[in-house]
């Protein structure tokens, strides 16, 4: 199905590079925006490594604090020096101050917000994609022709497991991946208790899912999609979502051996996953640029160590874990 690459200021952007489209795959000719912050950028950070693009596709990094006010403006910020803040960059291809300048450059009357990640063309002079789930699936297919075999061979949606990917992406997103921001953004005491027990309930299973199909990867023998994702906020889960976000009823370290297992095996074996992870820019993030959840930017040491090294192979051997619902909670988990 086609999609429009921009359907005006209030839209974001959607195209796709292919050789049938506007955007050819050149190797140069393409320019990644990110945050390693951002769990959403980092899905297509992460591809860009599985698949063999770092070469093809080089990137800018924004630093990670401060964002702005509550509608996302001024935005994100570049330092002026590589050296300002570790592993943010200066903009590579403008020297600009503001993400929101690379914005305006592809369209001078955008009110949208000003997300990374976001994909520049510099031979058409547009962005191409700011849209996540896009980007998680294009990048994956857009520049085979520029790979050798092997990369092109590397698939996260393989046609055989599409339709579990589809389904079980759908909850994940909409529990998980976005329903840590349900909670930890909720404006209310009522509200808070109401997408909480979302969020358990998809670890819960998770923890299920991965224990059964025996691992390495959530589906078993082959690596998609859905670890990409299940990563991407799974390795922000103990060190911020548990105390910034109120996510506390439990911790992966501890009661989801399996999901821990899990992680630990993606940080420290699959190539990628490490090399994309930055956990000062993921805990300074959330913690000095939300200022109405923790007003003194005050960040917090633990827990310690970010991520544990020693994991068990053979999932076989763990018991799978996961949490209960306090009372209080009891009514939503069963809506």
């Amino acid at each position: 199905m086609s999609r429009s690459v921009h359907a005006g200021p209030e839209d974001g952007w959607h195209g796709t590079v292919s050789p049938d489209s506007q955007f050819l795959p050149e190797k140069g000719r393409y320019h990644l925006y990110i945050g390693l912050f951002c769990p959403f950028a980092h899905r297509a950070n992460l591809v860009r490594h599985i698949k063999g693009l770092t070469d093809i596709i080089d990137i800018s990094v924004v630093k990670p604090y401060p964002k702005g006010d509550d509608k996302g403006w001024p935005g994100w910020q570049f330092p002026q020096s590589d050296e300002e803040y570790p592993d943010a960059t200066v903009d590579k291809l403008f020297g600009s101050k503001y993400l929101h300048e690379v914005y305006f450059k592809a369209d001078k009357e955008y009110r949208g917000r000003y997300f990374v990640p976001a994909l520049w063309d510099k031979k058409t002079k547009t962005l191409v994609n700011n849209e996540s789930a896009e980007l998680l699936r294009d990048l994956q297919t857009g520049f085979d022709s520029l790979l050798p075999p092997a990369q092109v061979r590397k698939t996260l949606y393989p046609v055989h497991l599409r339709s579990k990917i589809d389904e079980i992406s759908a909850w994940m997103q909409r529990d998980l991946n976005t329903g840590v921001y349900k909670a930890g953004f909720a404006p209310d005491q009522e509200t808070y208790e109401k997408n909480l027990p979302a969020v358990f309930g998809s670890l819960n299973k998770l923890e299920k899912i991965v224990h059964e199909n025996g691992g390495p990867y959530v589906l078993g023998k082959e690596m998609t999609e859905l670890d990409v994702r299940l990563y991407a906020t799974l390795v922000r889960f103990d060190v911020v979502y548990v105390q910034h976000f109120k996510c506390n009823l439990g911790m992966i370290r501890r009661e989801y051996p399996v999901l821990h297992a899990w992680l630990k095996r993606m940080y420290w074996i699959e190539p990628g996953y490490k090399e994309t992870t930055n956990f000062k820019h993921i805990k300074e993030n959330y913690t000095k640029s939300h200022q109405d959840i923790n007003p003194k930017a005050i960040t917090p040491v633990g827990p310690w160590p970010d991520i544990e090294e020693f994991y068990e192979e053979d999932y076989s051997k763990i018991k799978p874990g996961g949490v209960s619902m306090p009372e209080v909670l009891e009514h939503e988990a069963k809506l």
